[in-house]
C-alpha cells in the first residue's frame, strides 16, 4: 500500500509565499513522474507542474516564473513553491505520482488527500 500526504497549505495574502510538501510511503520500489494538480471551487482539476526522476520539470504557463516543483528521491519527497502568489491560485492542491512498488511491477498510480491554498486579495 502508498500514501502520499500533502501539507504546508494555508492562507496567504496576494503576493505572498507558500510551501507544499508531498511525502510518499509505504511499499514503494521507485518512483517515476511526481505532479502537483489543482482544484478551485466548482472547477475541474487540472496539472499544475511536472518533475520527472531525472528532475526534469514541465510547468503550467500561469505558474511559470511564480512556481518551483523539486523532489528528493531518496527521502521519497516533492514540493511546490509558490511566490508571488494571486487570488486565481486559491485551489485545493493535489500530489500525484506513478510509483512501483515490487520490481519489475508496472508503476501505479497514487493520489494524496489534497490540502487547501487560498490566497486572499
Amino acid at each position: 500500500q502508498v500514501q502520499l500526504v500533502e501539507s504546508g497549505g494555508g492562507l496567504v495574502q496576494a503576493g505572498g509565499s507558500l510551501r507544499l510538501s508531498c511525502v510518499a510511503s509505504g511499499s514503494i520500489f521507485s518512483i517515476d513522474d511526481m505532479r502537483w494538480y489543482r482544484q478551485p471551487p466548482g472547477k475541474q482539476r487540472d496539472l499544475v507542474a511536472v518533475i520527472t526522476s531525472g528532475g526534469n520539470t514541465t510547468y503550467v504557463d500561469s505558474v511559470k516564473g511564480r512556481f518551483t516543483i523539486s523532489r528528493e528521491n531518496a527521502k521519497k519527497t516533492m514540493t511546490l513553491q509558490m511566490s508571488s502568489l494571486k487570488p486565481e491560485d486559491t485551489a485545493v492542491y493535489y500530489c500525484n505520482a506513478e510509483v512501483f512498488g515490487p520490481p519489475f511491477s508496472k508503476a501505479l498510480n497514487y493520489w494524496g488527500q489534497g490540502t487547501q491554498v487560498t490566497v486572499s486579495s
